[in-house]
């Protein structure tokens, strides 16, 4: 059973100001710091990427999104790959529901 004391919102009265603060810091916590891709990963990424503009199929592309300086938040879509833009580095990702510029500097992971 959890105490009073870890969990400030089981306290009867909680302002507003401080459970929004508290909400703010338990998402902080979740934040993380961009993972080392190394160049074998890359490759093998590109690879797929290119297949999939190619080919028409779909694929999962994994990355990553800066929100507090170092850190961010890793982002997950399925698609088909579209575009590849060279100039701007970057993929456009295109499913049933969505369409996403994928920055390619930010990918950490992508699967068939």
């Amino acid at each position: 059973m959890v105490s009073k004391l870890e969990n400030p919102l089981s306290i009867r009265f909680v302002l507003p100001e401080q459970r929004a603060l508290y909400l703010q810091m338990k998402e902080e916590d979740k934040l993380v710091a961009m993972p080392n891709i190394e160049q074998d990963e890359l490759e093998s990424f590109q690879y797929l990427i290119r297949d999939s503009a190619r080919e028409d199929y779909a694929i999962i592309v994994s990355w990553w999104k800066p929100i507090k300086g170092e850190l961010g938040s890793t982002c997950e879509m399925w698609g088909v790959v579209k575009r590849i833009d060279q100039n701007s580095r970057r993929i456009k990702l295109v499913s049933d529901e969505d369409v996403q510029w994928v920055p390619m500097d930010t990918i950490i992971s992508v699967g068939a």
